[in-house]
C-alpha cells in the first residue's frame, strides 16, 4: 500500500512539476524562516542559563524617582550584599562585581597587549556563577589583594603553553602588578557579562564603604532552592528604610519618609538572573542587552509565516483538485473508499512537507552566516543536527503535512464519481469562502509587516537627521592619548598647528560612542530638597566650539578667568529642574562626593549650553553640567578635504613620540551610528522577513487565482466568444481578489498603528506615524497582489475558447 502511495505521489509530482515546485518551495521558505527565528529566540532565552544555579540567582537593582526624574540602575551600594546576607536567612550567599572600565596595556616579559575587560569581584564569585576553573582553586583564588583570574583564551595569549599560576602581570595603566591565581574556561557567549580578567575586590577601596547613598557594585544573591524571590522583595522597603534613612537625614536633612512625602521614591528591587539580558532597560548595564519586544515580534513572524505557508499549501492543493477530479472518480468506481483516498492525499501532503523540511534545512545552513552578520549572533547549524531535534523536526513536518493537507484531502475525496466523470464543474461555495478568508489573513499579516518596516526605517532616518545639539560630522576622536602622559599637551599643540585642523579639545567625555562617565548628587544654592543625579563632563575651553554646541546665556570657560576652576556650565534641562530658567548665571550648584555623600563645595554657574543629546535617543535629555578639568583624550574638528592625508600625518606625529602602541582613531558620526546598529539591523531583518512573507502570500494568491480560473474556464470561453476583451476578463478575475487585499488593509491599518506606536514609545524622540505610511503600505500590497493575479488572469484570458467549449 505504501509503495502504491509513493508511485501515485511521484507520478502526480512529475505531471504537475511547476505546481508541485511552487507548493513545496512555499512551504520550505515558511519552515526555513520559522527555524531561523526559533534559533534566534532560543539563543535569546538561553542567556545565563549555563549557570547551574541560574534559577536561584537574582540581581539587586536600584530604582526610584527624584524630583520627577526616574532612576533605574543595575548597580547598588557597596554594603548591600553583606547586609542582605546577614539579615535574611533565605539569602544563602551574596557576591559583587565592580566594573573597572580599564583601557590600558598589560605586559608579561616581552609581550604587551592593550586590554579592556577587567572586573573586580568578591572571593566567592565563582562559587555562585558556573565559570569552571581549569587551574587554581576557585575558593581561594581572589582572597588576597593583587591577584587575578584569567580566561583560558587570555592565559594562552600571555603565557602560551607555560603554567600561568604564580606568574606576574604588570598593569602599566594602573602602575601595579598582579599575580595570576587561576584560569577559567572562556565565558559563554550567552552571558550578560564578558571579562577577560577578574581581580580581587580587596583592591577596590570603595568596596569597604558603608554608604547607602551611592554605589556602583553589581550585586547578586544566591537564594534558597525553590524560594520565590518576590517574597524577599516585599521585605526590601523596610530594609531600605533601616539602612538608608539615617544616612539621608545626615546628608540631605530629611529621612526617607520625609523624602517620599515630597513625591520622591527610592527602592531596591530584585531581578532574576535569566531575565537580565531581555529586560536591560537600565542606565548602566554591563553590556547592551536584548529586548523582549523583539522576541515577541519575531516569534509572531515565525508563527504567522508557518501559518501562511500551510495556508498556501491548502490553497494550492485545492486549486489543483479539479485536475485530479477524474482520477478520484475512476478510483471510486474501481472500489476505492473515501478513507483510502484521504490516506493517499494525506500521504502526499506529508511527503511534500518532509521534502520541504529537507530543502528548508539546506536553506537555513546557507542563510545562517548572513543572519548572524545581521543580528550579531553566533547561531550554528550544528544545533539543528542534534538527533533529538531532528526527530522533533521530522514529527513537526508530519504534523504540518497533516494539518495543511487535511482540508484538501477531505475536499478532493468528497467528489462524487458520477459528477466528475460527466465533467461537471466541481464547486463548493463554503470552501471558496474559506480560501478567500485565508487570503485576507495572509495579506493582513503582509500589510502589518510592510507598515512595520516603513516605520522602522523612518525612525532610523529620523535618528540620523535629528538635530542633536552638537556636530558629529568631521569630528576625529583619539581616545588613547592618555598613554602620552606629560607629552599629551605637546602632541595637542602640534595638531593645532596643522591648517587642516580647525580646533582641538582635551576631553574623554563624548556625546556618542564609548565615553567616560561621571555622576554627582547635586542641588541648587544649598537647597537639599531639590537633589538631582547629574551627569558631569570634564572639558576644556575648546570643547564647546569644537563640537559646535550653542551657548544660550553667559560665557564659555576662559584662561583669562582663574576662578573658572570652580565654575560650571549647565544645560537647559538642569537650569529648568533647579528653577532657574534662563537666569542660571550667577547661581551655585552644590554637590556631594560619590562615596560617602559628604558635602564638599559648590560650583558657580557661568553659562547655559543648549540641550544636546549626550545619551541615546531612547532617553530624554537629562541634567548635565560641564566643569573645567583635564581629561585625557583628544576631540579634533577637521576640514573635509584631505582627511586621508591628515590621518597619515597624525599617525606619523604619533610615531615620533616613540609610542609602542599603534595610532588609533574613530569618527564621531561612526560612533553615533553604532549606538543604533541594533535597530538598523533589526530593520533590515524585518524587511527581509516582510519580503519573504509577501512572497509566500503571493504564492497562495496565485493558487486561488489558478483555482478560480479553472472553475470558470467555460465561462471565460463563452465571454470571449461573445466578444469580451482580454482586459475585461482580467478585470473580472482580478477585481474580487483585489477586494480581498483591500479588506486585509483595512483590518491591518489600526492594528499596525497600535503595534508600531507601542514600539516608538521606547524612544524619547521619535516620528509621528503619518497617514501616508498606511497609504503606501496599502498601495504596495495591492500592486504586488495585482501583479500576481494578473499573471494567471492574463493566461486564462488568452486561452483558446474552443478548447474550453468543445465538450459542450
Amino acid at each position: 500500500m505504501i509503495k502504491n502511495y509513493f508511485k501515485i505521489t511521484w507520478r502526480n509530482l512529475l505531471k504537475n512539476k511547476v505546481f508541485s515546485i511552487i507548493n513545496i518551495l512555499g512551504l520550505a521558505i515558511g519552515i526555513s524562516v520559522c527555524l531561523i527565528i526559533m534559533l534566534f529566540i532560543y539563543n535569546e532565552l538561553s542567556y545565563d542559563r549555563f549557570n547551574k544555579k541560574s534559577d536561584q540567582i537574582v540581581r539587586v537593582t536600584f530604582g526610584g524617582k527624584m524630583n520627577g526624574e526616574v532612576m533605574k540602575e543595575s548597580s547598588v551600594m557597596a554594603p548591600v550584599a553583606k547586609s542582605l546576607m546577614e539579615e535574611f536567612p533565605e539569602v544563602e550567599s551574596a557576591t559583587r562585581l565592580y566594573n573597572q572600565e580599564m583601557s590600558g596595556k598589560i605586559t608579561y616579559k616581552d609581550k604587551t597587549f592593550k586590554e579592556r575587560g577587567f572586573a573586580s569581584v568578591d572571593a566567592n564569585f565563582f562559587e555562585i556563577f558556573t565559570l569552571p576553573f581549569l587551574k587554581g582553586d576557585s575558593k581561594t583564588a581572589l582572597v588576597e589583594p593583587n591577584t587575578v583570574v584569567l580566561t583560558e583564551e587570555t592565559a594562552k595569549k600571555y603565557f602560551g603553553d607555560e603554567d600561568p599560576i604564580g606568574k606576574i602581570l604588570n598593569f602599566k595603566s594602573w602602575g601595579s602588578s598582579k599575580k595570576v591565581t587561576g584560569v577559567i574556561r572562556n565565558i559563554p557567549v550567552n552571558s550578560h557579562f564578558h571579562f577577560d580578567f577578574f581581580g580581587s575586590m580587596a583592591d577596590v577601596p570603595e568596596a569597604k564603604s558603608d554608604s547607602y547613598m551611592n554605589g556602583s557594585f553589581y550585586t547578586y544573591l544566591l537564594l534558597a532552592k525553590g524560594y520565590n524571590y518576590h517574597d524577599l522583595e516585599k521585605k526590601l522597603p523596610a530594609f531600605t528604610e533601616k539602612h538608608m534613612s539615617p544616612q539621608m537625614k545626615t546628608a540631605m536633612g530629611m529621612n526617607l519618609s520625609e523624602f517620599k512625602k515630597k513625591g520622591n521614591d527610592i527602592s531596591l528591587n530584585l531581578q532574576p538572573l535569566t531575565a537580565i539580558h531581555l529586560h536591560s532597560d537600565f542606565t548602566n548595564g554591563l553590556e547592551p542587552g536584548g529586548d523582549i519586544q523583539y522576541v515577541y515580534i519575531f516569534g509572531a513572524i515565525a508563527l504567522f509565516m508557518l501559518l501562511i505557508a500551510c495556508i498556501n499549501f491548502m490553497n494550492l492543493s485545492t486549486a489543483g483538485a479539479s485536475k485530479r477530479a477524474k482520477e478520484v472518480g475512476v478510483r471510486k468506481v474501481l472500489g476505492s473508499g473515501t478513507s483510502d483516498l484521504i490516506k493517499q492525499f494525506l500521504f502526499e501532503s506529508v511527503l511534500f512537507s518532509i521534502i520541504a523540511l529537507s530543502i528548508s534545512l539546506a536553506m537555513v545552513k546557507l542563510a545562517l552566516p548572513a543572519f548572524n552578520s545581521l543580528s550579531n549572533k553566533e547561531l550554528t547549524f550544528s544545533f539543528i543536527t542534534n538527533p533529538i531535534l531532528l526527530i522533533g523536526l521530522f514529527f513537526t513536518a508530519v504534523l504540518v503535512g497533516i494539518l495543511a493537507g487535511s482540508y484538501p484531502a477531505f475536499f478532493i475525496s468528497s467528489f462524487k464519481p458520477i459528477e466528475v466523470l460527466k465533467s461537471k464543474r466541481i464547486s463548493n461555495q463554503k470552501s471558496f469562502s474559506l480560501r478567500s478568508g485565508l487570503v485576507v489573513f495572509q495579506f493582513f499579516i503582509s500589510v502589518l509587516l510592510i507598515v512595520g518596516t516603513i516605520v522602522v526605517y523612518k525612525q532610523l532616518a529620523y535618528i540620523q537627521n535629528k538635530k542633536l545639539g552638537f556636530q558629529k560630522d568631521q569630528i576625529l576622536v583619539l581616545r588613547n592619548t592618555y598613554q602620552l602622559g606629560a607629552k599629551e599637551q605637546a602632541f595637542k599643540e602640534e595638531l593645532s598647528n596643522d591648517p587642516r585642523i580647525l580646533s582641538v579639545s582635551n576631553s574623554a567625555f563624548l556625546p556618542a560612542g564609548p565615553t567616560n562617565t561621571n555622576m554627582a548628587t547635586t542641588f541648587p544654592d544649598g537647597d537639599k530638597t531639590l537633589i538631582r543625579r547629574t551627569n558631569i563632563y570634564d572639558v576644556d575651553e575648546q570643547y564647546i566650539p569644537t563640537l559646535g554646541m550653542e551657548l544660550l546665556k553667559g560665557r564659555n570657560f576662559s584662561p583669562d578667568f582663574p576662578t573658572d576652576s570652580s565654575a560650571v556650565i549647565v544645560n537647559e534641562a538642569l537650569a529648568k529642574i533647579f528653577g532657574w530658567g534662563d537666569d542660571a548665571v550667577g547661581h551655585q550648584v552644590n554637590y556631594f562626593t560619590n562615596i560617602d555623600n559628604d558635602y564638599t563645595g559648590n560650583y558657580h554657574v557661568i553659562g547655559i549650553v543648549k540641550d544636546f543629546n549626550f545619551k541615546s535617543l531612547h532617553e530624554k535629555i537629562g541634567p548635565m553640567m560641564m566643569v573645567l578639568h583635564h581629561s585625557p583624550g583628544l576631540i579634533i574638528k577637521v576640514k573635509p578635504n584631505d582627511i586621508a592625508g591628515l590621518i597619515s600625518s597624525l599617525s606619523h606625529k604619533w610615531e615620533n613620540f616613540n609610542m609602542d602602541e599603534p595610532f588609533t582613531y574613530t569618527f564621531l558620526d561612526d560612533d553615533f551610528n553604532k549606538v543604533y546598529s541594533s535597530e538598523q539591523k533589526t530593520g533590515t531583518i524585518l524587511g527581509i522577513f516582510s519580503a519573504l512573507t509577501i512572497f509566500v502570500a503571493c504564492l497562495g494568491l496565485f493558487g486561488l487565482v489558478t483555482f478560480t480560473a479553472e472553475q470558470r474556464t467555460k465561462e471565460i470561453g463563452v465571454r470571449k466568444t461573445l466578444g469580451a476583451t482580454v482586459s475585461q476578463i482580467v478585470t473580472l478575475l482580478s477585481g474580487y481578489f483585489l477586494k480581498l487585499v483591500l479588506i486585509a488593509c483595512l483590518i491591518a491599518f489600526p492594528l499596525s498603528w497600535y503595534a508600531m506606536n507601542r514600539w516608538l514609545q521606547d524612544f524619547a524622540y521619535h516620528i509621528d506615524i503619518s497617514w501616508w505610511i498606511f497609504l503606501l503600505a496599502g498601495f504596495t500590497a495591492l500592486f504586488i497582489a495585482l501583479i500576481t493575479v494578473s499573471l494567471q488572469a492574463v493566461k486564462a484570458a488568452l486561452a483558446n475558447p474552443i478548447k474550453s467549449l468543445r465538450t459542450e
